[in-house]
C-alpha cells in the first residue's frame, strides 16, 4: 500500500517550492591590522634576552686566557696593578 497524500496535503509541496538562498559577495573595504602593545614588546625582547643568556657560557674562555697570559709575565704584576684590582674588588663591595 502506498500513501501519497494525508488527509488531502502532500507534505513535499514545500520541499518543492523552496528555493536556495543566493550566495552574497563580501566586499571588503578595510584592510586587516594588527597591533601589539608595548607590553608585548617587552615581554617579547626579556624572552629574546632570556635565550640569549642562556646561549652564552658561564665562562669566557677567551678572557680567562687573556688574563693567565697577563699573570704568566713576570713584569704586568706591579704594585700599581695590585692597588688597581684591590680598588675595584672595594668598589664591587661599596666600600
Amino acid at each position: 500500500m502506498m500513501i501519497d497524500r494525508l488527509n488531502g496535503i502532500n507534505p513535499l509541496d514545500n520541499v518543492k517550492g523552496s528555493q536556495k538562498a543566493a550566495p552574497t559577495s563580501r566586499v571588503y573595504t578595510a584592510e586587516d591590522s594588527i597591533s601589539i602593545s608595548d607590553e608585548a614588546r617587552e615581554m617579547a625582547e626579556m624572552l629574546k634576552m632570556d635565550a640569549i643568556a642562556k646561549e652564552t657560557p658561564d665562562v669566557r674562555a677567551d678572557l680567562v686566557a687573556q688574563v693567565k697570559a697577563k699573570i704568566a709575565d713576570p713584569n704586568y704584576l706591579n704594585a700599581s696593578v695590585i692597588e688597581s684590582a684591590a680598588d675595584k674588588i672595594l668598589d664591587s663591595f661599596g666600600l
